[in-house]
């Protein structure tokens, strides 16, 4: 049977700092430990786990908190629920003690150093971002043996699953194109987040839609709320000092000054959204509570245009948010499907790239664009983000991460502005562009793919 993408599939609640670097490692770790309960093998069998990390994984894992993930995973948590105190207690416990509890339940030895291998120079076959783990019983008997790929956006697939990027069955509403997401606009006569809105509703009712929805904007919201409160300076050797707090109080301060009788600047909204921006990524590089839009490299973007939306759109309105998010999805799912998403296999076009493309969008469609200025914002976003590498200092997701974020966010309304004073006639098509950005992503050395061996990664000496 075919499968499909949901747009809760492209929006995912997690932690940072990474949807392929940690949320994807901590997945996989979980699926791994329940694979083999399901094998029939008695947990209390089990002596030892070992886990090899291939190629980007073994490059920037570290500095992605992929060691921390994998602890997690095994220890039976999931990153749309963990707790963050109790996390950091499961991970002091294996950095520490070199112990952790299989699922909460059986005690094992787990050693970073012994049971967690940084391959670099070695992969497996479908991408970059590959993990092999193996489970050892009495004696140092191999017992089970799986390997998994973090494919960008927190999706995972294991050997058998390649091809397989969604869990749900194809509907009369799928499509696997812009142009097919436009006939079927055109066909069903609706707007493109009302025919998500129905697609969705073909595997959930229509309350858990919006429910679902809902709680996405509300986890947005909370770590732009996050991001503005917490100072300090961010993990990592970097010493990167958080700047979202300072700059909100400055921005506060402008505001009370101006009163009535100052003229407003009238680019200081660019300011507000590059703050929400500068917050989420904040959060999310600190390991914070985020939303994976569509991967955490990038989750700034789409809540920074989501409240430049609410904030200083006149007519915004809460049914507006949720046709922006089904919008959005929709884009990212033709990504997903047609291109990457993951930095390590494409640079960061298929992270903040995408983001950009994806808000542009969702961004058009709810100031009252038709359903060809949708796909030309859409598709202008991607085009100005064409080659963008993913060369993060340090292998953090701080530098250029951060700042990325908050200028992929100003790319994206400019994209909407342009495309809503066209008519949405173009020479380029989203699926153009798309197609493009894959082509790319295949011709670029790897050293500019979330390996941190080029560009600003080794042109910056960390302090």
């Amino acid at each position: 049977m075919s499968s499909d993408i949901s747009v809760f599939d492209i929006f995912k609640i997690g932690i940072g700092p990474s949807s392929s670097h940690t949320v994807g490692p901590m997945k996989a770790a979980l699926r791994f430990v329940n694979a083999l309960v399901k094998k029939g093998l008695d947990l209390d069998s089990v002596g030892a786990v070992e886990i090899d990390l291939f190629s980007s994984l073994a490059w920037t894992g570290k500095g992605h908190g992929i060691e921390r993930a994998l602890v997690l995973g095994l220890s039976g948590e999931a990153p749309e629920s963990v707790d963050n105190l109790r996390a950091q207690n499961i991970f002091d416990l294996a950095r520490q003690q070199g112990r952790l509890h299989l699922l909460g339940k059986r005690k094992i030895s787990f050693d970073l150093n012994r049971h967690i291998h940084f391959l670099r120079q070695q992969s497996l076959p479908l991408h970059p971002n590959g993990m092999s783990f193996r489970a050892y019983g009495p004696g140092e008997l191999l017992i089970f043996q799986q390997n998994y790929y973090s494919i960008g956006g927190g999706f995972v697939v294991d050997d058998g699953g390649g091809a397989k990027i969604g869990e749900r069955a194809t509907g009369p509403l799928s499509f696997s194109s812009g142009q097919e997401l436009l006939e079927l606009c055109i066909r069903e006569k609706i707007k493109i987040s009302a025919l998500m809105a129905c697609k969705e509703e073909a595997w959930l009712s229509r309350a858990e839609v919006q429910q679902g929805l809902g709680k996405i904007w509300q986890t947005m919201q909370e770590c732009v709320k996050n991001g503005l409160a917490e100072t300090g300076v961010l993990p990592g050797a970097t010493q990167l000092s958080r700047r979202a707090p300072e700059t909100y109080k400055k921005l506060l301060a402008i505001k009370e000054k101006r009163g009535a009788y100052f003229v407003p600047d009238p680019l200081e909204v660019l300011d507000w959204v590059n703050l929400y921006a500068l917050a989420v990524n904040e959060e999310n590089a600190s390991g914070g509570r985020v939303v994976t839009a569509p991967t955490n490299g990038a989750a700034g973007i789409i809540p920074a245009v989501l409240l430049y939306y609410r904030r200083f759109c006149a007519g915004a309105t809460d049914q507006g948010i949720l046709d922006f998010l089904l919008t959005a999805g929709a884009v990212g799912i033709l990504y997903k499907k047609n291109a990457s998403i993951s930095g390590a296999e494409v640079g960061c076009q298929g992270e903040v790239g995408v983001a950009c493309s994806m808000a542009a969008a969702g961004l058009t469609e709810v100031l009252g664009g038709s359903i060809w200025q949708v796909e030309n914002a859409a598709e202008i976003a991607m085009e100005h983000n064409l080659g963008l590498t993913c060369d993060p200092v340090g292998g953090l997701v701080q530098i250029p991460c951060i700042e990325r974020n908050a200028m992929g966010a100003i790319k994206a309304i400019n994209a909407s502005r342009l495309a809503l004073m066209g008519d949405g006639h173009h020479q380029v098509s989203l699926d153009k562009v798309i197609k493009t950005m894959r082509d790319t992503g295949l011709d670029m050395q790897s050293k500019y793919k979330e390996t941190s061996t080029g560009g600003l990664a080794v042109n910056v000496t960390e302090c």
